[in-house]
């Protein structure tokens, strides 16, 4: 019989993927990361905090399925691979996705460890994406659900990997997952859907960065394109591309950010058309196949998870970095977040945006 590891995060779509995978016929065994203590996200020692909750609703769900379950401390590596990173990122002027980092570093890779000490054959998630094999290779494919498909977020998966994964709701709409779960019994069968980054449960990323590192954010000035001053600023960590509201600025025409400039402190201010532009460079980049393509080619990219797919020329560099030029102009291209490509509803591959 085959073991199967299943991540388990308290919510409805991964109780489903282990029940799913009961049925057919696995040896599975649930578990939940923790990933960050209280004070990491600025709650109070004392307080129980929501990750704790989700703890209980996984272990809930467990062993109404007959599983055993284990929770794993990874808060140091967390800390250091992704709240570390997602620090020194605001802080250089760039705009991290934590959640490609946590899906790269600890799910499938410490999980992957223990998954083997477990002997277990597979690790078991509840994204909603598929994987093919075709020809001796793996495919990452979108969901059915495209309203929920996370391929966007799972692009740095490797071919090893792919081949020890299993994503059972990829074929699923979200409403028949939810239907499933309630008719199974699951305690968090309407559980609603996390939105916020999880060590930044109230939204205020600038705060839990000034937290961690004990330092105030440093003032400095908003200049529009010419380079005339036109007011102060909190500090760059407070600020992301695109960002409008909150500026403290008076204007007769909206502005903008569009540009952060971590070496003099100063952000760049802009009308609206100045947010557009056709060229990305990416780096980090990973191709799901194992081999970068040869030379320029068409094909489909995305530049935030919400976004649609739009035409563009891609170039692989001598560097190893990815050329991406866009048929049409794409609003605030944004340094520090992900460029994923896709061919049809195949990804085939992504990287980090240079800029």
């Amino acid at each position: 019989m085959k073991r199967a590891l299943i991540a388990m995060s308290g919510g409805v779509d991964s109780s489903l993927a282990a029940k799913l995978m009961v049925d057919r016929g696995y040896e599975c065994v649930g578990c939940t990361m923790k990933l960050y203590n209280n004070e990491d996200a600025g709650i109070e020692r004392s307080r129980t905090c929501c990750s704790l909750d989700d703890v209980q609703d996984a272990r809930s769900v467990a062993y109404k399925l007959g599983m055993p379950f284990y929770v794993f401390n990874f808060t140091d590596a967390f800390r250091d691979v992704v709240i570390r990173k997602f620090i020194e990122s605001y802080e250089k002027g760039i705009t991290p996705n934590p959640c490609i980092d946590c899906n790269r570093y600890m799910k499938f890779d410490k999980l992957y460890e223990r998954a083997e000490i477990l002997n277990c054959d597979c690790i078991v998630t509840g994204h909603y994406a598929q994987i093919e094999e075709k020809d001796g290779k793996y495919l990452l494919k979108k969901a059915k659900d495209l309203t929920k498909d996370q391929s966007y977020v799972l692009y740095s998966m490797t071919q090893q990997q792919l081949a020890h994964t299993v994503f059972p709701l990829g074929a699923m709409e979200k409403s028949q997952v939810r239907l499933a779960a309630k008719e199974n019994g699951f305690i968090n069968a309407d559980k609603p859907d996390s939105q916020d980054i999880c060590f930044v449960p109230d939204g205020d990323y600038a705060r839990v960065i000034e937290l961690q590192t004990g330092k105030k954010s440093q003032p400095g000035n908003f200049v529009d394109t010419d380079g005339n001053i036109l007011g102060r600023h909190k500090g760059i960590i407070h600020y992301t591309i695109g960002q409008r509201k909150r500026l403290g600025i008076s204007s007769s025409q909206p502005l903008y950010v569009c540009k952060i400039c971590a070496d003099s402190g100063n952000i760049i201010l802009g009308r609206h058309e100045d947010l557009f532009s056709r060229q990305a460079y990416v780096s980090d980049f990973n191709w799901i196949s194992g081999e970068a393509e040869k030379g320029e080619f068409r094909c489909k990219a995305k530049i935030r998870y919400r976004q649609s797919e739009q035409w563009a020329t891609v170039t692989p560099l001598a560097d190893g970095r990815v050329s991406i030029l866009f048929d049409e102009p794409q609003r605030a291209i944004t340094p520090g977040q992900a460029a994923v490509l896709y061919d049809g509803d195949i990804v085939l591959g992504g990287g980090r945006i240079d800029g």
